[in-house]
């Protein structure tokens, strides 16, 4: 078969509890293979929880764990910018605050970096955990 270690797959760990014999197999065997990882939470925030129940992406349907998906908390205002004005002249009420529009949405993996809303990153800022800066307004 193919050589896993050469082909960079796994990194090996020999293990000297196990006795090597003259057959490849069982020294192939013998050896203790590790994927390697790209994530050190593999992607997912599930950590002590066996299941975690799923949900739906909001673009495309896929049903999506829920620890995995990626959430947004979005806050708009109900009227558009241009608007507001025209309301506010046309209101009976000096100070009437226009309602806000909550929408959380969830995302799969895939939409989420289609429409942009988390970016891929090199491996050396994979291990950056720290929250991206805020835009100040």
């Amino acid at each position: 078969g193919i050589n896993a270690e050469y082909m960079g797959l796994f990194s090996s760990r020999t293990e000297s509890s196990h006795a090597a014999s003259s057959h490849p197999e069982r020294i192939a065997l013998s050896q203790h293979y590790t994927m390697t990882v790209k994530r050190r939470n593999h992607g997912r925030s599930k950590k002590g929880r066996g299941h975690v129940s799923v949900v739906r992406c909001d673009n495309c349907g896929r049903c999506v764990s829920k620890d995995k998906a990626v959430k947004r908390f979005i806050v708009r205002n109900m009227v558009e910018s241009a608007a507001i004005r025209d309301l506010s002249e046309a209101a009976v009420y000096e100070s009437y605050s226009l309602p806000k529009l909550y929408i959380k949405t969830q995302y799969c993996i895939s939409r989420a970096v289609h429409a942009r809303v988390v970016r891929v990153r090199s491996v050396t800022n994979r291990k950056n955990r720290e929250p991206p800066r805020r835009p100040h307004r």
